[in-house]
């Protein structure tokens, strides 16, 4: 794929000097737009040249693979795991929510299905399959309970991000990483947010940084909400 044009990276640029302080709801939809844009910048050849095809002996386990195909299908596996999250709160329990907090629910449902789908797109054939979930400890008829587990899974997929982005190689999927990582940071802000106003930044340590974990400590974290066996042994440790 060409790389985008000077003109297409300055434009890109003002897009984004347009972000000053905006409300919630449009803050979220510019994130969105962002995730978005960072389909041009990646390509899926590299990704299948990093897959050695190791397998599993047990075939109802998901191996992720190794690599930087490894390292993606790990994203990939976690923004499964949000989609399906955010396309349930929405069918089910909007309801609860206020108008703009019910945008914001939507804002964070199309995001969490553009990271999933562009993740498998650009994984191509190298892609797991799609997991089955589980969400029976969630009451989704209780909104603070929607709301601290929706913050669960941010800053699960914010210190996910930050723990095996510095293992990838290849320049591009490190840019992409970087790009749905500070969305993701977005919207465990908002989540806090809607929580306790005010506590928008409080997942920073005495350092002003995000929290980052290895991969095999966040499945562990994810493993009640997913069915589906997976495999991290060919990722970094």
């Amino acid at each position: 794929m060409e790389k985008p044009t000077q003109k297409q990276e300055q434009q890109e640029a003002k897009k984004g000097s347009g972000i000053v302080v905006p409300q919630r709801r449009m803050f979220l939809r510019y994130a969105g737009a962002t995730a978005l844009a960072t389909s041009l910048l990646l390509t899926t050849t590299s990704c299948d040249d990093d897959d050695d095809g190791t397998m599993t002996p047990d075939p109802d386990t998901v191996d992720l693979g190794s690599g930087d195909t490894g390292i993606l299908n790990y994203a990939y596996a976690l923004e499964q795991l949000e989609a399906a999250f955010y396309t349930q709160v929405v069918a089910q329990s909007l309801g609860m929510f206020s108008q703009s907090e019910q945008q914001i629910m939507q804002d964070l449902k199309g995001h969490e299905n553009i990271h999933r789908d562009f993740l498998k797109a650009a994984l191509g054939s190298a892609a797991i399959p799609d997991l089955e979930v589980d969400f029976s400890s969630v009451n989704f008829n209780d909104k603070a309970n929607i709301l601290a587990t929706a913050k669960t899974f941010e800053d699960l997929g914010v210190a996910a991000y930050n723990g095996a982005g510095q293992y990838l190689e290849d320049a591009g999927f490190l840019t992409l990483a970087g790009k749905i990582v500070s969305v993701e940071a977005r919207h465990a802000a908002v989540i806090r947010d809607l929580i306790s106003n005010g506590t928008f930044s409080d997942s920073a340590d005495n350092k002003g940084l995000d929290p980052a974990m290895m991969p095999a400590d966040v499945l562990q974290a994810a493993a009640p909400f997913i069915v589906t066996k997976i495999s991290a042994n060919n990722l970094p440790k």
